[in-house]
């Protein structure tokens, strides 16, 4: 997985920021006229184009939600401990859900080049990671208003079962770029004047904005196995519909939520009582929260259920730490579900005080996770839902499942009296590489768990190799150079008697490893 929100960098920041009770609203950056309060990231403008492969030119075209999203992709792989490089060509699938395009309205009418046609194309966010990685499957940037990117993970997870995929990157993406998208925010109804979500509070007035992105790598789970894989859940099942005829366009049907819920459940295998927390659309809107309360607990009540207030059903919004990413809403709390069944604990929900006076929680057995605890019931198997919702009525619900519990790795720690082992660091450039050396020993650091053997193992056999290249053999001993430097090439071999004429000839002949080796 990869991620980049608002005061969150990474998913480990991410899970910092929830288990705290963080409120990342802030005023906006320098250079967001007219925006309001907002969850935002610090450096929209900020892209490697070199490492893409992107010229300057058409890097200054291109939308900030594909530079963003190209960097993810590639964050999540090496989270995943694949090598990019090794997918060219494969069905792997991309599924982005996104809904604006406010880099559009930047760029025209001013000046327009060969590259802004691609660079300013919603549809192209999909395919711009696939055409960096090489990957042959299927490619869509999903549209379906504040419900996409759970919908993208939905078509992701339809693909794999399908064999359409071997592998697939789902995600989702939302900057906050003009005022403009703000006035029809703010005509339409939908912001809080406070600029927060109270997620069924009884101060529920509207919504605030976030941004940011996230990408989740999904294999079927047999192979992850068979791999070896660090599973962190498990999508065990998923459901998308509409809410069809309503009184208005963007009023929601409870009844169509209840339904996309129980159709996820059912395509899940799971019991609605087994299910301990949901993660709600949870917007903290007048009309929409009482709505999909009364949809969750017709899903999820447990007609034997005893009543008591332990076996109420645990719900929270992650909008109320981030702000509503909108496009990117759903992948944010999917996000924030699978990081709750990894580390086997509830983050709390803020802003919610007074309930709401439309949302009985106590007869709907609900109950707001407002601080961080074990799940309710930690010894059954940990099962959480999310939800999302579009405006236009199309829903999507996502059932997810802590991951089976693997053999324990063999103890591959070494013993006292060995030598180092030697972190083999590259990147593209030497400032880059200098950056990465700095990156890993702040990683070693706050993980000091980690022991010499397994981060050497990790550098060496799941990061790409780049020209630049670092080999720590302590904290401070370093030896850095280039590969491919031109130069003659020798090869010696010991002294004392330890080598015969021909050695390197039958060697050779008779070990392949040796053999690609010289040929190399």
């Amino acid at each position: 997985m990869a991620g980049r929100l608002p005061k969150a960098p990474d998913p480990e920041a991410f899970w910092r920021l929830l288990c705290d009770g963080a409120d990342a609203i802030t005023a906006p950056p320098a250079g967001r006229q007219g925006v309001r309060h907002g969850g935002f990231l610090d450096r929209v403008d900020g892209f490697d184009a070199a490492f893409f492969g992107v010229s300057p030119r058409e890097a200054a075209g291109m939308d900030p939600q594909q530079r963003l999203m190209l960097e993810l992709a590639w964050e999540a792989l090496e989270d995943a401990r694949i090598v990019p490089s090794t997918l060219t060509g494969s069905p792997t699938g991309v599924f982005v859900g996104s809904m604006w395009e406010d880099y559009t309205s930047l760029a025209y009418p001013g000046h327009i080049t060969p590259h802004t046609l691609t660079g300013t194309s919603r549809g192209v966010i999909a395919n711009r990671v696939s055409h960096f990685l090489g990957v042959r499957g299927p490619s869509m940037t999903v549209d379906t208003a504040q419900s996409s990117a759970l919908v993208a993970v939905h078509l992701a997870v339809e693909s794999l079962r399908r064999g359409e995929s071997a592998l697939a990157l789902a995600g989702g993406v939302n900057l906050n770029l003009t005022a403009a998208r703000e006035e029809g925010a703010a005509e339409f109804g939908g912001l809080s004047p406070d600029d927060r979500c109270f997620t069924f509070d009884a101060r529920a007035n509207g919504f605030v904005r976030g941004e940011g992105g996230a990408f989740l790598v999904l294999k079927p789970l047999d192979r992850a196995l068979a791999d070896g894989d660090r599973v962190y859940g498990v999508i065990r099942g998923s459901a998308v519909n509409n809410d069809g005829a309503t009184r208005s366009l963007t009023v929601p049907s409870a009844q169509a939520q209840e339904q996309v819920i129980r159709g996820a459940l059912a395509r899940a295998g799971v019991r609605p009582a087994d299910v301990q927390y949901v993660e709600l659309h949870g917007t903290g809107t007048a009309v929409g929260d009482p709505v999909e309360a009364a949809a969750v607990a017709a899903a999820y009540r447990d007609p034997a259920g005893s009543g008591d207030a332990d076996s109420a059903l645990r719900v929270g919004s992650a909008k109320t730490n981030v702000g509503h990413l909108e496009g990117a809403a759903g992948i944010v709390g999917l996000l924030k579900a699978v990081l709750s069944v990894y580390h086997r604990a509830l983050p709390p929900s803020l802003n919610w005080e007074t309930p709401n006076p439309g949302i009985p929680l106590d007869a709907l057995a609900l109950r707001v996770q407002t601080t961080l605890t074990p799940w309710p019931r930690p010894d059954a198997p940990l099962l959480a839902g999310v939800s999302s919702f579009g405006m236009g009525g199309t829903n999507a619900h996502v059932i997810v499942e802590q991951a089976p519990d693997a053999a324990a790795p063999p103890d591959r720690r070494p013993a006292p009296e060995a030598l180092p082992a030697p972190w083999i660091v590259t990147a593209r450039t030497r400032q880059a590489l200098r950056a990465q050396v700095e990156r890993l020993r702040e990683h070693v650091r706050s993980h000091p768990d980690l022991t010499g053997a397994e981060v050497a193992h990790a550098l060496a056999t799941t990061r790409t190799r780049f020209a630049h290249r670092a080999v720590l053999l302590d904290s401070a001993q370093v030896a850095a150079g280039r590969a491919g430097t031109p130069g003659r090439t020798v090869f010696v071999f010991p002294g004392q008697g330890a080598q015969w004429v021909g050695m390197g000839r039958e060697l050779y002949a008779a070990y392949p490893v040796f053999r690609a080796a010289m040929d190399e």
